[in-house]
């Protein structure tokens, strides 16, 4: 583990670990697929139904309601390896920083492809691109001056 207050994550050696990256990756990945199933779903039910609600208050839910889903998936996934119990509290102890940038990144590609709170085939790879790719540096960066992960 690092110790935080060095500089070292300003070095290109801190960035150039192979197993930390493809570790976040896998975290992130893990994490998206939680917060996809809220956000996308959300967005999609409004959509289905024709609810006419403002964009910012189908979006503040979308938020919510992925990063249930989230924690409800590591939870799934972690309740495999420990008690049920552990498991919710491990996955309620995962960065809300980088779930919440990666909610507000894909949603910020979703009104910015489709004008507003709109699911269409064509906006997801976009949607879940920005994602992914968004908490990825913070998610390495936690992962290796931290050792903090959320499996």
């Amino acid at each position: 583990m690092r110790t935080i207050g060095t500089n070292q994550s300003l070095t290109f050696s801190f960035w150039s670990c192979h197993h930390t990256w493809r570790r976040s990756s896998l975290n992130t990945l893990v994490c998206l697929a939680g917060c996809s199933i809220g956000d996308i779903g959300t967005i999609l039910v409004f959509q289905l139904l024709q609810i006419e609600w403002p964009v910012l208050t189908i979006l503040s839910i979308a938020i919510v309601n992925g990063l249930v889903t989230s924690i409800a998936l590591e939870t799934w996934l972690l309740s495999r390896k420990m008690s049920f119990g552990r498991a919710f509290h491990t996955a309620c102890g995962m960065s809300l920083l980088s779930m919440l940038s990666m909610e507000l990144a894909m949603n910020i590609v979703d009104v910015a492809m489709m004008g507003g709170a709109k699911i269409s085939l064509s906006v997801l790879p976009y949607m879940l691109f920005a994602g992914f790719i968004t908490p990825l540096p913070y998610n390495y960066w936690r992962l290796k001056s931290l050792g903090k992960a959320c499996h």
